[in-house]
């Protein structure tokens, strides 16, 4: 049985390939393309994965996305009719968008792979994460968590992982995220959404925790790691460009950091606002993960999401949280939903019995010495 995973059309388009169980592949399409976190179909990725397992495309079985379009199209535009006339850029915009491609998913697989499209199947993107840990994880059975800045509506899940399936039994929806949350301090400080993550976490080191009060204007906690934020703080429901509202500027006390700065010498004030977004990130995926250790009285934590990405967090999720044992895969974020949809599909839909644990990230392409050789003289390089 051979499924391929498929992720696109968002951010670090994707491809997985699952035989029997085992991924024996998968890659980024920025890998092939050399477009950093290449969105478009990543064609030359399924290329490479079908190659590496010695198949053509038409010996494989399922093909499945990673997401459900439809359902994320609807909170594009609920959202939109809900936060109108301010957000008529962003209802314009969509249109555009999935109208002409976005929402035909199952007939670009079809007609771009010359495939049945019987063959299509769709996974909601919170499962994709969650099957992306879970499947290839070491454990019989595990705490989930996976949390993001949205999926289709869901933001964040929290569920139980025991043999070949998967129970997600609570969510966070959009607007109220985490990964959002992360996201608009990252454009405070300058750097790009969905990019600069990163960044902020990095500089964050450099700074104290002295705004955590301000910040936690913005977000309500519960004691269980659940959170709401306060809306009147941002514009990315209902701005398809804008992340900050005024009153974010107003509450922290100074203007965003101009991003044509870049990675130049920091100002101490927005290393310290660094600093205070990661402390309250922490502490809210902590108060998540110890209160799914006492709900589920699971030992070991499989934690997935693009939030997921953030190491500095994950170690003390380990270290706090009560769990003896937490997995991340290595690729916690959107690509990593394309073996995510594929493992869903092959464990969950087609219940076949789990396979061995994904031990290594080095999935993708390489290189013989010769074939770098003939690269170097092709193009004349030393």
């Amino acid at each position: 049985m051979v499924v391929l995973g498929l992720s696109f059309f968002y951010h670090d388009s994707a491809a997985a390939l699952v035989q029997d169980g085992v991924v024996v592949a998968a890659a980024a399409e920025e890998r092939f393309s050399r477009i950093k976190h290449d969105s478009g179909f990543p064609l030359r990725a399924i290329d490479f994965c079908c190659k590496r397992a010695g198949i053509s495309i038409h010996d494989v079985d399922q093909i499945v996305f990673y997401e459900k379009p439809f359902v994320k199209f609807e909170r594009l535009l609920l959202t939109a009719f809900a936060t109108f006339p301010r957000s008529h850029r962003v209802f314009q915009e969509s249109m555009r968008r999935w109208i002409t491609d976005k929402l035909w998913v199952k007939p670009l697989i079809r007609d771009q792979l010359k495939v049945d499209p019987r063959k299509i199947l769709f996974c909601d993107h919170h499962m994709s994460h969650a099957a992306a840990s879970f499947y290839c994880s070491p454990y019989e059975e595990a705490a989930i968590i996976t949390v993001d800045g949205a999926g289709e509506w869901t933001t964040g899940t929290t569920g139980l992982g025991r043999g070949n399936h998967i129970d997600l039994e609570q969510e966070s929806r959009f607007p109220h995220s985490l990964g959002l949350l992360y996201s608009a301090f990252t454009a405070y400080c300058g750097f790009e959404v969905n990019e600069g993550e990163y960044k902020l976490m990095g500089m964050a080191p450099y700074g104290e925790p002295r705004y955590v009060e301000r910040i936690e204007k913005m977000i309500h906690v519960g004691s269980d790691g659940s959170y709401w934020l306060d809306l009147d703080y941002f514009s990315f429901h209902h701005s398809p460009d804008q992340t900050l509202s005024p009153k974010f500027s107003e509450c922290m006390g100074a203007p965003p950091r101009d991003p044509s700065l870049g990675d130049k010498t920091l100002d101490p004030f927005y290393c310290d606002v660094a600093m205070s977004i990661q402390a309250v990130t922490e502490s809210i995926l902590i108060k998540l993960a110890r209160n799914m250790r006492q709900k589920t009285g699971q030992d070991n934590l499989c934690l997935s999401g693009g939030v997921a990405l953030n190491s500095v967090a994950n170690a003390k999720i380990l270290r706090e949280s009560g769990f003896s044992s937490i997995y991340i895969p290595p690729g916690p974020g959107d690509d990593g939903g394309a073996i995510g949809a594929a493992l869903w599909c092959y464990h969950q839909v087609l219940g076949k019995p789990r396979g061995p644990m994904l031990d290594s990230a080095y999935l993708g392409s390489e290189y013989s010495e010769s074939q770098i050789g003939d690269f170097l003289k092709e193009h004349d390089l030393p």
